[in-house]
C-alpha cells in the first residue's frame, strides 16, 4: 500500500509541476534545463502556489491538513505560497453511517438506540479526522456527537511515513531545504495531527474554554457530557446559531455587525492576555452567532497557550509599536530570551524601524496586527531568533480574527478596539494592582505557613545554636591537636640539633 501511495504522490507532483519548484532553486539552472527537455510536453499556465494547493487537494485530507499547517509557517514560506495554502478547506465526504454506528457500539458496548433517545443517521459535518451527528441523551438533552473516522490512524501513519521520507530527501537534495527545515516541520505536523486523534483531549480543551468564559456576555462554549466521551467519541451540547460567514442571515436575526466585530477582538485579546489559552482554529466554519448576538465557538482540536513571558512580550511589542518605540520592541525580544543576549540593541532597533516605519503612512484601521507580528518575526530571524510554536499559532489566529472582523465591519480599527484592553492589562501587571493581586494569590499559602512561623523560627535558632556549639567544639579540638603537633615538632627539632652537635664534636674532637 505504501508503494502505491508513493507512486500516486510522485504522479500528482509531476502532473502539477511541483518538481519545478525544487529545480528552480538550482542556481546553475543546468538540472532544470535537462529536466525540461525530458518533460518537454508539460505547460503550466497557473502560478506555482495554485498548483501546490491543487496538488495537496488531490492527495487527500491528510495532505490538505498539512498544507493548512504550512500556511501558518509564514516565517518559512514565501508569501504567495502561504496565502494560497490558507485557502485550503478540510472538507471530505462523510464515511458511511454503518461505520459510525459500529464505532459507537464498539465504544459503548451496546446498540446506539440504547445509549441515545434519538440519533440522526445523517451527519451534519464531516472532516478528515471526524464527523458529527446530532442526537438526544436519555433525558432529552440535545447533543452533537463527534466520531473519529474509522481507520484514520493507519492512513495517517502511512502518509506521515512518506512525508518523513520526502522531508529527508528535500533536506539533502534541495538547496533551500535546510532553511525551510522540512524534517522539523513534518515532526511538528505529526504531533499536531496525533493530538487531534484523541477526542478526550479536545473535550478537555472545550471544557477549559467554557470555564474561562462562564456567564460571558460575548461567547458561548458548549458543555461537555463526560459520561458519554472517550478517545474516539466526544459528546457535547448542541449549539443553535447562524454560521458567521452568512452575514445576511446574521443581520436578519437582528445582530449588529459592527458590535459583533468589536466583540470578536475583545474575545481574542481576553483569551490571550487574561487566560493565556486561546482557540487557534478560528476560521468561519468554526464560528456561529447566537440569536442573542453572542459568538458560539466550535471545534477545539487546536488550542494555543501562552505563559507570562509570552504575554508580556506581546503586550510590550504591540504598545511599543504603536508608540514607535522601536528600542522597546528590540529590548522586549532580548529580555524574553528569543534573540541572543549578545545582540546589539541599536542594530536590532534599526532593522525593526526599517520594517515598521512605512506602516505609519497608512490609517490605523488599515494596519494589520497579524502581518506586523509576522514582519517582526521575519526581522528577528536575521538576528538568530528561534520562532516559538505558540507565537506561530497566535499569528495565524490573529490573521483569522482580523479577516473576520473586517468582513463584518470594513472600517474596524483593530488598534482602537484593542488598545484600552492592552493598556489595562499592562497596568494590572505593574504597580499596586499587581501587588494586591499577588497578595491575593499567595494568601492561601501564607494562611497555612503563618501559624508555623514561631515553631520554625525556634527550630532554626536551636539548630543554629547547636551548630554553633558543635563548631566551637571542633575548633577547640583542632587547636589542641595543633598544639600537640607543635610540641612534637619542637622535640624532633631539638633531637635533630643534638644529633648534629654530637656528630660535629666527634669529627672535630
Amino acid at each position: 500500500m505504501r508503494l502505491l501511495r508513493l507512486a500516486k504522490i510522485i504522479t500528482v507532483s509531476l502532473r502539477f509541476g511541483l518538481d519545478r519548484m525544487i529545480l528552480d532553486a538550482d542556481a546553475s539552472g543546468r538540472l532544470g534545463r535537462i529536466w525540461h527537455r525530458v518533460f518537454f510536453w508539460r505547460r503550466f499556465s497557473e502560478p506555482r502556489a495554485v498548483r501546490l494547493r491543487k496538488a495537496l487537494e488531490s492527495l487527500g485530507p491528510i495532505f490538505v491538513k498539512f498544507g493548512q499547517m504550512l500556511s501558518t509557517r509564514r516565517d518559512l514560506l514565501p508569501p504567495d505560497l502561504a496565502d494560497e495554502l490558507a485557502l485550503l478547506q478540510d472538507r471530505v465526504p462523510p464515511f458511511p453511517t454503518e461505520q459510525a454506528l459500529a464505532v459507537l457500539e464498539g465504544f459503548y458496548g451496546r446498540p446506539v438506540d440504547a445509549v441515545f433517545r434519538d440519533f440522526e443517521r445523517t451527519p451534519v459535518a464531516s472532516a478528515s479526522v471526524a464527523q458529527v451527528h446530532f442526537a438526544r441523551l436519555p433525558d432529552g438533552t440535545e447533543v452533537a456527537v463527534k466520531i473519529l473516522r474509522p481507520g484514520i490512524e493507519r492512513v495517517i501513519a502511512h502518509d506521515l511515513a512518506l512525508m518523513e521520507v520526502g522531508a529527508m530527501l528535500l533536506d539533502k537534495a534541495w538547496p533551500e531545504g535546510r532553511r525551510l527545515k522540512p524534517r522539523e516541520v513534518v515532526a511538528e505536523f505529526s504531533k499536531y495531527l496525533r493530538d487531534e486523534l484523541d477526542l478526550m483531549r479536545e473535550a478537555a480543551n472545550c471544557s477549559q474554554l467554557r470555564r474561562n468564559f462562564k456567564d460571558s456576555p460575548l461567547l458561548l462554549v458548549p458543555e461537555v457530557y463526560w459520561d458519554w466521551c472517550g478517545r474516539s467519541v466526544m459528546v457535547m451540547e448542541r449549539m443553535h446559531g447562524v454560521p458567521i460567514s452568512q452575514t445576511a442571515a446574521v443581520t436578519a436575526q437582528g445582530t449588529d455587525l459592527k458590535a459583533l466585530s468589536r466583540a470578536g477582538v475583545e474575545i481574542f485579546f481576553t483569551q490571550v492576555f487574561r487566560d493565556g489559552f486561546f482557540h487557534a482554529d478560528m476560521h468561519p466554519g468554526n464560528i456561529f452567532v447566537h440569536a442573542d448576538g453572542r459568538y458560539i465557538a466550535l471545534d477545539f482540536g487546536i488550542m494555543g497557550t501562552l505563559n507570562e513571558v509570552d504575554k508580556n512580550y506581546l503586550a510590550q511589542n504591540f504598545l511599543a509599536f504603536f508608540k514607535r518605540d522601536y528600542k522597546r520592541v528590540a529590548m522586549a525580544h532580548i529580555e524574553a530570551g528569543w534573540v541572543p543576549a549578545k545582540t546589539r540593541v541599536d542594530e536590532f532597533e534599526a532593522a525593526i524601524r526599517t520594517v515598521c516605519e512605512p506602516i505609519f503612512d497608512k490609517p490605523l484601521k488599515d494596519i494589520s496586527f497579524g502581518k506586523t507580528l509576522l514582519r517582526l518575526f521575519q526581522t528577528a530571524r536575521r538576528f538568530e531568533m528561534e520562532v516559538q510554536p505558540q507565537l506561530v499559532l497566535l499569528q495565524k489566529t490573529l490573521l483569522n480574527i482580523e479577516g473576520l472582523g473586517r468582513q463584518l465591519d470594513p472600517e474596524l480599527d483593530l488598534w482602537k478596539t484593542a488598545k484600552p484592553f492592552l493598556e489595562r492589562w499592562m497596568n494590572e501587571q505593574m504597580g499596586w494592582r499587581a501587588l494586591v493581586r499577588g497578595i491575593k494569590e499567595e494568601a492561601p499559602a501564607w494562611a497555612g505557613t503563618l501559624p508555623q512561623l514561631p515553631r520554625l523560627v525556634h527550630h532554626n535558632l536551636v539548630e543554629s545554636s547547636h551548630h554553633h556549639v558543635v563548631h566551637q567544639a571542633a575548633l577547640a579540638s583542632l587547636a589542641v591537636t595543633q598544639r600537640r603537633q607543635g610540641r612534637l615538632l619542637a622535640l624532633l627539632v631539638i633531637a635533630a640539633a643534638a644529633l648534629v652537635a654530637l656528630e660535629l664534636h666527634r669529627l672535630l674532637g
